[in-house]
């Protein structure tokens, strides 16, 4: 998701800085536009440095930039682009410029353009905040469906006290957030994640694994992030990169998988074992390529069953396990789904074409003792959406976890 944060002239210009970074966080991208005056009180390239994006300062090309047709109309390409835009200090005058709907410069001239959900977030002297052109001007703009952040009380940098201080840069992102449909139900819980395939080493050269790519575990990361969790994502190796805001650590063995949930077991208070681990390792791994001599046997043995040891050691963590099956996928997941006693289990078929494995898409049935949930064929995201829909209920039924 990509958020358009402007950013107008006021002495609170600066905590857009923090915005910027909370976002991010959640794993949203920021491209900050800045009026003439908030430029009087932040450089864009402190903003520049942060986001990671170009800031949009002007509605042409400045300086002796050559004009293209590609800048006279970037109002219209960021306003296809972004996911909302939010608007952090918002002045008295940027309200009344989008009430009125004047657009002189790129950000009033954005918000005309944009069919994203608005967010704006007040900061003023106290006089011009209660004058009623001002509250005229807000009337207005609720009435057209944007989300006022209402400022909060104390001592402005005027020398006056009363409203008008710009609100908590977390009210403010939550209301964002909102906005995205992305609620943060999980504030407060840290969900442990495991994610792709694990390779199990034959020799220097070779390794068994599976046709995981990693995306469900991802795209679970992103989705738990951005309903304000803590993510630990284990990950085994993929071509994907990870939520910005997610602390990876990177595994290539089963065993190493292992070591590493364990660790970090005692710190979650949810589990999602989504990882497709290898279930054997050949017994004893050769130090040096194995030549082409001739048919060849490979003994394998077992590898830990992690999702069973976590269940082990397990305090009140709620676990949710996946099962990539081929056959009878509702017996096998029910039977496993009590033998490592689980909160509930995701089940999918992967014998299906375009589905699961190395696709964008999957199908799941999710098991819990109370629901039987059917998710028909959709993305990956929206399947992380409603496996974490499940979590939250889960975790209304059980207490917290005692630290």
């Amino acid at each position: 998701m990509k958020v358009a944060l402007g950013v107008s002239g006021g002495i609170a210009a600066y905590k857009a800085a923090e915005i910027v970074r909370l976002l991010q966080e959640r794993g949203i991208r920021v491209q900050v536009i800045m009026t003439r005056a908030a430029q009087e009180f932040v450089r864009p390239l402190t903003f520049a440095a942060l986001s990671g994006e170009k800031v949009i300062t002007d509605m042409f090309a400045a300086g002796n930039e050559q004009p293209n047709i590609d800048s006279a109309v970037e109002h219209i390409a960021v306003a296809q682009s972004i996911d909302a835009l939010l608007v952090a200090p918002a002045t008295a005058d940027v309200l009344a410029r989008f009430a009125q709907g004047i657009s002189s410069d790129f950000l009033s001239t954005l918000y005309l353009a944009t069919v994203a959900p608005v967010v704006v977030a007040p900061a003023m002297n106290v006089n011009m905040w209660s004058h009623p052109a001002t509250q005229a001007n807000l009337a207005i703009l609720k009435k057209r469906g944007v989300r006022v952040v209402e400022p909060s009380e104390g001592y402005l940098a005027c020398g006056m006290t009363g409203p008008g201080r710009l609100a908590e840069n977390e009210l403010i992102v939550a209301a964002t957030l909102e906005a995205l449909g992305a609620s943060q139900e999980l504030a407060g819980e840290t969900v442990l994640i495991t994610a792709g395939p694990t390779r199990e080493k034959i020799d220097p050269v070779r390794y068994l694994t599976n046709r995981s790519s990693g995306r469900m575990g991802y795209a679970l990361a992103e989705a738990a992030l951005r309903r304000g969790a803590r993510v630990l994502l284990v990950s085994g190796p993929t071509a994907l990169t990870p939520p910005g805001a997610a602390e990876v650590t990177q595994v290539e063995s089963a065993e190493e998988m292992r070591q590493a949930v364990l660790r970090l077991l005692p710190d979650a208070t949810i589990v999602i074992k989504t990882a497709a681990v290898a279930d054997y390792r050949p017994k004893a791994a050769a130090s040096q390529k194995i030549k082409r001599t001739g048919p060849m046997a490979l003994e394998l043995e077992p590898t830990a069953d992690i999702l069973s040891e976590v269940a082990r050691h397990k305090q009140s963590q709620i676990v949710v396990g996946f099962a990539a099956e081929t056959q009878n996928a509702l017996e096998n997941a029910r039977k496993k789904l009590g033998s490592k006693s689980l909160d509930a289990i995701v089940v999918n078929d992967v014998s299906r074409e375009g589905v699961g494995f190395d696709s964008d898409r999957n199908a799941v049935t999710i098991i819990t003792q109370h629901v039987v949930v059917e998710v028909p064929e959709t993305t990956k995201w929206e399947v992380a959406q409603r496996v974490l829909d499940q979590v939250v209920r889960l975790r209304e039924r059980k207490p917290a976890l005692k630290n």
